[in-house]
């Protein structure tokens, strides 16, 4: 069949983008017509597969503002959607979800994930926009079971359901976590809150040769250097850049102990990795996705209870160990296969 996934700007570095990609691989390997439509060019193009079976497109090289621009660029996405076979039409936001709207054939049933927790999509314009758009779809669909009952009960959706985030590969070697290294990867922007990482390992007086290391890029960059000395640990922080994909299984075998602080998830594919790769992590309690990835959990922003488990997982090898094999474990759910049969199972079930 054919399956067409839409994303509002497809190649740019981020969760949903990695996502798209990975599950648009896994359904072409398969032997499905898939298609990714980047509807605006990324401004620093990202290339998640390096020999990509699907195809893609983009509609514009710029976002399309103003009344003809719009015009052009939805007559350009009508057409390329009107030409695929019929299939599924799959919806990765809320905004792409209303930007489609009146614009798919109708060969090309519509689904619409949304990549957010509910409490984050209460706290923005996201749950309006789900209430509006997503009733009217054959499949709405959220990261972990306790969001798909969510937004069940409180937008009254007929259709939500729940598939994850897949693990594109799965490791066969576990860390040995015994490397002095805590690990947090991400952007280097003000939701991911790498500042309350910096101050709670500061916090958890975890002592050389201990450090932390910071995969990723932004703009909080110097801010975040300038934390990390008011800390008292500028000299144990250690900004890495960005790490390309083929290298990220080394830089999880050299980590003992993950740490993720943002401000809100959905369900981070970081947990995912590190889980696979048998390193234990501590996480604020923030989505039932973070909650399905099995990490050690801590009240949201409570930067004193963080340090505390990192301190202790710092100070105790064998809890690690114990912890990372249950998040290896808990981690086998997200193999790319199971999620792949978990996504056709409900394309048969939208069929009957």
């Amino acid at each position: 069949m054919t399956v067409v996934f839409t994303c509002l700007d497809a190649d740019t570095l981020g969760g949903i983008q990695q996502v798209t990609h990975t599950l648009a691989q896994g359904l072409a390997r398969r032997g499905h017509d898939v298609h990714v439509i980047g509807l605006q060019r990324a401004a620093a193009p990202f290339r998640y597969v390096e020999r990509p079976l699907y195809r893609r497109h983009v509609i514009s090289r710029r976002p399309a503002r103003g009344t003809l621009a719009r015009r052009r660029a939805d007559r350009r996405l009508k057409e390329l959607l009107g030409a695929v076979g019929p299939g599924y039409a799959i919806m990765t936001s809320p905004s792409v979800v209303a930007r489609l709207s009146g614009l798919l054939p109708d060969t090309l049933r519509p689904i619409g994930q949304y990549h957010g927790s509910y409490d984050h999509a209460r706290g923005c314009w996201h749950l309006a926009s789900i209430r509006r758009h997503y009733p009217g779809l054959e499949q709405s669909v959220f990261l972990s079971e306790d969001d798909a009952w969510l937004f069940s009960e409180h937008a009254l959706l007929p259709n939500a359901g729940a598939l994850p985030n897949p693990l594109a590969d799965w490791p066969e070697e576990m860390s040995a976590l015994e490397s002095p290294r805590v690990l947090g990867v991400g952007r280097l922007e003000g939701v991911k809150r790498f500042d309350r990482l910096i101050s709670a390992f500061a916090r958890s007086g975890a002592p050389p040769p201990w450090e932390l290391h910071l995969i990723g890029d932004g703009g909080e960059l110097e801010r975040l250097r300038a934390h990390a000395d008011r800390e008292g640990v500028g000299d144990r922080v250690v900004f890495r850049g960005l790490v390309p994909a083929a290298r990220m299984p080394a830089e999880y075998l050299a980590a003992s102990v993950l740490g993720l602080t943002s401000e809100h998830e959905g369900l981070p594919i970081v947990l995912l990795e590190s889980g696979a790769h048998g390193v234990p992590a501590v996480a604020f309690d923030v989505s039932g996705g973070v909650r399905s990835a099995g990490p050690v959990l801590v009240p949201p922003g409570d930067v004193d209870a963080f340090g505390a488990e990192l301190a202790r997982l710092i100070g105790d090898e064998e809890e690690r160990r114990r912890l990372g094999a249950d998040a290896r474990a808990r981690a086998e759910a997200f193999r790319l296969d199971h999620v792949l049969d978990r996504w056709e199972s409900m394309f048969a079930h939208i069929e009957r």
